[in-house]
């Protein structure tokens, strides 16, 4: 037997129904904020992620699936979504459209990690990204449009939203140098990764998550008091949105995020519902990576939110395939009368299944109570000749008869019951 290959996983009809209520949850959600949706392609030049998340960068480095085609050319499984969408806001032209321009796209993306709970080689992944406005306010915006998500699953009051501003790029340096003159005499009691980024990139040893280095990282100086004249009023004014849309936020220093293109804002949601993968959300500021992707100097802002530990966050929560009925005929002229029955119930958008009048009527009942059937509709020879069937109530074991010509309409009837409790 041929099984799947590890840190990949196979969505099985029983969980499906949770990842389609998220996707339409986020499409319902954003698109009522203005955004509209972008389709990617799964791979693109490795040029592309080199420049845009950084050669020096664990994804670039160490994670990303790259091949060389029959071409010579050498592609990547994208590791994340925003610098393919950024590839197509350039070539496409989007920068001549009505800033900011709002967009999003959803589907799987490829790391080569050690797979564990939430956390796949192939994953998945939201993304959305707003480009062309360097105003604060759009930060706030789409900070709220992330918590309206989370709050239309009944997810928000499990979940933590974490701000930060990083500053500018000129600005930065002298922060970098205070870093390293904190770190540099503890050099030695850092973990290996953070000991090489010392020397790297020490602002990514903030984003460090093993346990051992969190004490230490707690005493760093803290970025905020860094900022220049006009970051800090940009992060300022930031807050001052989010506080009056009443966005519950915690301001914390020490949220760099992992790739290196972004200044000013970073965000992150947060729970304590996943034991170490506790990030569910996360994203900020970019706004010098359009121009070093070949493009114009182009703000940004955008995030992404993976959607296995959404669909784990939301569990059993909710229902999942609900089927209105199952129509049982009691042989072949049952049959021929209640498949156009079954064909017009699913042109109205229910869920019904039909028997083949090949099975006897007790099993067909416990088949319909097996696959969850609100409803049984018994049609055989007797029910026929009186020009009825029998719809049975599975749940309280009641049944009546319905005449054949009003059986689709008395159907459509109990659907609407069944939706309004």
């Amino acid at each position: 037997m041929i099984k799947a290959v590890r840190g990949v996983r196979d969505i099985l009809p029983s969980e499906a129904w949770r990842w389609q209520r998220v996707e339409a949850a986020a499409r319902q959600v954003f698109e009522a904020y203005g955004y509209a949706e972008i389709r990617v392609p799964l791979f693109e030049r490795t040029e592309l992620f080199a420049r845009g998340i950084g050669d020096e960068t664990d994804i670039v480095k160490k994670e990303m699936y790259t091949f060389e085609d029959r071409g010579g050319d050498s592609l990547t499984l994208r590791p994340e979504a925003t610098a393919g969408v950024l590839r197509a806001y350039i070539e496409h032209g989007f920068h001549v459209e009505p800033k900011p321009v709002r967009l999003y796209t959803m589907g799987p993306m490829f790391r080569y990690e050690r797979p564990q709970a939430g956390r796949y080689r192939q994953f998945h992944q939201v993304n959305v990204e707003a480009l062309g406005e360097t105003h604060p306010a759009l930060d706030a915006e789409i900070i709220a449009m992330l918590m309206d998500f989370f709050a239309a699953l009944g997810l928000a009051g499990r979940l933590e939203l974490h701000v930060n501003s990083i500053g500018d790029v000129g600005t930065r340096p002298a922060y970098i140098a205070r870093l390293v003159d904190y770190f540099a005499p503890i050099q030695s009691e850092l973990c290996g990764e953070c000991q090489a980024r010392l020397t790297r990139n020490p602002l990514r040893i903030l984003d460090c998550k093993i346990p051992g280095c969190q004490p230490l990282i707690d005493k760093a100086p803290s970025i905020l008091d860094s900022l220049s004249p006009e970051a800090a009023e940009h992060f300022e004014a930031v807050r001052r949105c989010l506080d009056a849309m009443g966005v519950e936020y915690a301001i914390d220093p020490r949220l760099v995020r992992g790739l290196d293109y972004y200044v000013r804002t970073t965000f992150e949601v947060l729970t304590q519902d996943l034991g170490a993968q506790n990030a569910v959300a996360g994203g900020g500021r970019y706004d010098g990576l359009i121009q070093q992707l070949g493009g114009p100097a182009d703000p940004g802002i955008g995030f992404a939110m993976g959607l296995e530990r959404a669909v784990l966050l939301l569990g059993s929560e909710g229902e999942g395939r609900e089927l209105l009925a199952l129509l049982i005929p009691v042989g072949e002229a049952g049959l021929a009368r209640l498949l156009p029955v079954a064909r017009a119930l699913r042109q109205r958008g229910l869920p019904v299944e039909i028997g083949y009048g090949a099975r006897r009527l007790q099993r067909e009942l416990e088949r319909a109570n097996r696959l969850g059937a609100r409803y049984a509709v018994i049609a055989g020879d007797a029910e026929l000749a009186a020009g009825e069937a029998i719809i049975r109530d599975l749940k309280s074991r009641d049944q009546r008869a319905v005449p054949l010509e009003a059986l689709e309409v008395e159907m459509a009837r109990l659907a609407q019951v069944e939706n309004g409790r």
